[in-house]
C-alpha cells in the first residue's frame, strides 16, 4: 500500500533562507520533518555576534530536532541520525559534503532539489552561473545524491518559465527553489512506492561552476555593456558589482540594459549611503 504525506518521514538537511522555502512546502503538504541537520551557529555581522541559520530559527519554531554537527563522519552524529528512522532525505544548499553512509542511511536514500538542468551548472552558484551565461531556459532538477558533485541519477526535471531576463539573483532562486520544493512535494509518495525509475546524467554534457568570490564583482565600465549587465544582476545580493573611482570602490544597486547602453541607476560609493548615479 502507497504511504500518504502524513505517513512519510523526512530528514532535512539545509542552511539558508531557501531551504526554509522547501521546508514550508514539505510542511504545508503533511509530510512528516523528522529532524534538520544545519551548519552550526557562525558569527555574522559587523559586531560578529554568534547567529542560528534561517533553518534552525524555523526549526525551534516548530519543534522540530536541529543537529549541527561540525563533521559528518562523526559516530555520535551518524547514530542519532538512525534513531528517528526516516523514509528518506533531502538536501536543500546545505553547505557540506555528506558522506556516503549518511546519504545511503534512510531506505529510499538521500534526494537534491538542484536549481539547474542537470548536468548544466554544477556545483555551488548554479543560480549565479545561469544569469552570467545568459541562459534563458534553465529550470530545476531533483536527483539522488551520490559520492560525486551534482553527479546523481536525475528523478524528475523541470523547466523555468521566466517573464522578465536577466533576473536579479535572488529573484531567480526564490523562482526555482519554489518550482524545486512544489516538484519535490507532487513526486515524493511516488518515489517512496518505487514508481519512479532514475535516469542517469549524460556526464559528457556536464558545465561546472566555481564558489564565488568578493573580487568577482569587480567590472570595468568599458567592457561589453551587456556582459556588464548581466554580472550586476547576478551579483546583485553578493557580493553586488562594483568598480573604482578616484580609488574609491563604488557598489551598482540598480541598472538597466536599454538599447545596447548599460544605465546604472543606483549606486553604494565607499562609506556613504546609497544615491542615484
Amino acid at each position: 500500500m502507497q504511504k500518504t504525506n502524513k505517513d512519510i518521514k523526512i530528514g532535512f538537511f539545509g542552511t539558508p533562507e531557501y531551504s526554509v522555502m522547501t521546508l514550508k512546502a514539505l510542511r504545508d503538504a503533511g509530510f512528516i520533518i523528522s529532524f534538520v541537520v544545519t551548519m552550526p551557529d557562525r558569527p555574522k555581522g559587523r559586531k560578529m555576534i554568534l547567529t542560528p541559520s534561517p533553518v534552525k530559527v524555523w526549526a525551534l519554531e516548530h519543534n522540530i530536532p536541529v543537529l549541527q554537527p561540525e563533521k559528518l563522519k562523526e559516530e555520535v552524529f551518524q547514530e542519532s541520525l538512525k534513531k528517528f528512522n526516516s523514509d528518506v532525505f533531502v538536501v536543500m544548499a546545505y553547505g557540506k559534503i555528506i558522506p556516503d553512509e549518511v546519504l545511503n542511511m534512510p531506505k529510499h536514500k538521500t534526494l537534491n532539489i538542484h536549481p539547474s538542468l542537470l548536468p548544466q551548472f554544477r556545483g555551488p552558484c548554479p543560480i549565479e552561473g545561469a544569469i552570467l551565461h545568459d541562459v534563458k531556459n534553465t529550470g530545476v532538477s531533483i536527483i539522488k545524491i551520490d559520492s560525486e558533485m551534482d553527479h546523481g541519477p536525475i528523478v524528475i526535471q523541470k523547466k523555468a518559465t521566466l517573464e522578465h531576463w536577466p533576473p536579479q539573483a535572488e529573484v531567480l532562486g526564490k523562482e526555482l527553489v519554489q518550482i524545486g520544493s512544489d516538484l519535490l512535494v507532487s513526486i515524493l509518495p511516488n518515489w517512496i512506492s518505487g514508481k519512479i525509475q532514475e535516469v542517469p546524467q549524460d556526464h559528457a554534457k556536464a558545465t561546472y561552476t566555481k564558489l564565488i568570490t568578493k573580487e568577482d564583482g569587480l567590472i570595468d565600465l568599458s567592457d561589453d555593456p551587456y556582459q556588464n549587465y548581466l554580472k550586476i544582476q547576478a551579483y546583485h545580493d553578493w557580493p553586488s558589482a562594483f568598480f573604482f573611482k578616484d580609488g574609491k570602490r563604488i557598489k551598482i544597486t540598480q541598472a538597466r540594459f536599454e538599447n545596447g547602453k548599460l544605465i546604472i541607476e543606483k549606486i553604494i560609493p565607499e562609506g556613504k549611503s546609497e544615491t542615484t548615479y
